[in-house]
Order: structure tokens, then sequence, then C-alpha cells
């Protein structure tokens, strides 16, 4: 631990529990297994709690916490490392999706027969999204030409180096740099360099969460993402900060590989569906056609289905889906 990171521990306040009520059905352990990002969070097959480690919105410190849920379905969060603790529960809620009423959801999946079934296999499964859009513009930079495990590597020697560690219900968690910690990084062969566009530029292009990466008027999430200041970040990964990070619910997501054989599969469409037939099949999910699509694209994924790129963008031999 160096000197910063002893620092701040010594000025931490004493970890505070908070209670928070979740609208309808939601399950932590669902939440803890959803691959989203570097994956962290991921419990001991024994344990039955999240632990999460994260920048908070303000883009000035970094917070622990320890989540559980209770027996009535209210989530029981442990907050360390800050004073602010309502800010941090907030972006927590965001995160783990328990933040809005969901019965536009579960209106959804009364609408859709189809919809509704995959929510009762799943049931209580939401998105979990990026810790905020700075780590995932980041984590966009970080990934690109590199293989996910070559990526996850380097966020976590990064986070380890020159993040801050937490101990969190026995374990150590590393919450990622804060970005006057990222901006002292120097260019280097094995291109750990490449986190500086996040840090020199995001700070700027992403304040408040959600308003820098909300898409233009023409729907082009990443000329907003670029005219924020954050150059690197293409559609793929503008689209990914958006969707993945903001806690949006109502954007389709067409560009989703897989869901076009996903949804032939599972709604016994006689061919892969293009992007206007999608939109027609998606209708009933609103106000949540992101949770519907990444609900179906987790079922996909669980359910091992094969799938070949939908007509948009050309074809491809089906591929078994890889481990998320």
């Amino acid at each position: 631990m160096d000197g910063l990171a002893r620092k701040a521990r010594a000025q931490d306040p004493e970890p505070q529990q908070v209670r928070i009520t979740v609208d309808g059905p939601f399950s932590l352990a669902a939440a803890a297994a959803f691959g989203f990002g570097p994956n962290t969070g991921r419990p001991r097959p024994d344990e039955q709690l999240m632990r999460l480690a994260f920048v908070t919105d303000d883009m000035e410190h970094q917070a622990g916490a320890v989540v559980r849920q209770q027996a009535d379905g209210r989530l029981l969060a442990e907050i360390s490392g800050v004073w602010n603790t309502s800010a941090a529960v907030s972006q927590l809620q965001r995160i783990l999706s328990v933040d809005r009423p969901v019965d536009g959801w579960l209106e959804a999946g009364r609408k859709d027969p189809v919809l509704g079934a995959l929510q009762a296999r799943h049931a209580g499964l939401r998105p979990v999204l990026f810790h905020s859009p700075y780590e995932a513009a980041a984590w966009g930079i970080i990934a690109q030409r590199r293989h996910r495990a070559q990526a996850t590597a380097l966020r976590l020697r990064l986070s380890a180096e020159l993040g801050r560690p937490f101990e969190l219900a026995g374990q150590t968690e590393y919450a990622f740099p804060l970005p006057e910690r990222l901006r002292e990084l120097d260019s280097s062969p094995d291109g750990a360099g490449q986190g500086r566009p996040a840090a020199g530029h995001c700070p700027a292009g992403i304040r408040p969460p959600v308003r820098p990466c909300a898409p233009d008027r023409a729907g082009n999430r990443a000329g907003t993402c670029r005219a924020a200041g954050i150059p690197g970040i293409g559609p793929v990964y503008a689209g990914l900060v958006f969707l993945r990070s903001t806690g949006v619910t109502d954007a389709l997501t067409l560009g989703e590989p897989r869901l076009p054989s996903y949804l032939r599969h599972y709604y016994s469409l006689p061919e892969i569906p293009g992007d206007e037939a999608i939109r027609r099949l998606a209708e009933p999910w609103r106000p949540f056609r992101t949770w519907a699509g990444v609900l179906i694209r987790v079922a996909g994924d669980v359910d091992e289905l094969p799938w070949q790129a939908g007509p948009r963008e050309g074809a491809r031999r089906p591929r078994r889906a890889q481990p998320r």
C-alpha cells in the first residue's frame, strides 16, 4: 500500500450500514454472477454476498461495499471509505439496477409471454452495470485490441498499483485508480500507458454520469463521446459506455451480434430477424427494451445456443456462445 492509500484509509470514517429497499423481484446471487466489465464482485461459491470497490461518481474518491440480501428482499450494504454515504449508496443502486420502480418491466413480461417465461426462468436477474461511465470508458480503452483475459489482468494490475485496496468481508478488492493517478502513467512497451486517455479526458467528458454519453439527435453515441473529448472510443465502445454504465432502460441493442439468433430460437422465427423485425418484436418490452435484450442474451448464453450474425452484419458461421 503506498502513502496515498495509507493516508486515505487513516482519514476514513467508520463503515456505515444501509438498508436498501428494492422494488420488485431481485436476486443478489444473479447480480454477483453477472459477467460485466472485468467481472469484479463475483463471490466464492459458499458465499451469499457481493463485494465492490469503485471510483465514486465525483471521480475524487473511492468506496468499498459489501452487499447482502435479507430474507425480505431488501439489501444490506456496508459502505466504507467515504463520508458521503448517500451518494455511494445511490451509485450502488444504479450499478445493481435497483434504483427505479419495475412495474413496466413486469408488465412487459405479461404482454410478451416469451419474455415473461424468461423472466421466470431467470428470476430476479437485472443488468449489472459498470461502476461509472469513467470506469466503462477506461475499460473500453484498455480492452481494445486485447484478449479479454489480458485486458482484465492489466486492469487488475493498474488497480493494485495505482488504485486503492479495501478489505471487504475478509477479502481484498482494489478500486480502480482515480483519474489523477492514471495521469501519472508513462507510455510503456506493455501498453499500460494506454490508460492515460481515459484519465486525461474522461473527467471533463463524463460528468454527470448520464448526460455526456446520451445519443445525439441522430442517435450517434460515438459522436457524442468523441465530442466530450474521449479519444479512442469508437462506435462499439461508445455504445458500451452508454448502455452499460448510465442505467438507461429503453435503448434497443441492435448492435448485439448474438441477439438476432437468440430471438429466432426463443420466438420460433423462420429466419434470423433483421433490425426492423427486431424493433417490431421489441415493442411490448417498452420501457425496458435494454433489460429485455440483456435477459435474452444471458438466457441464450446459459442455454449455449449457437449463433450467427443477423442480416445487418453479414453472414458468419454459427458459433458456440463463449463463457461470459
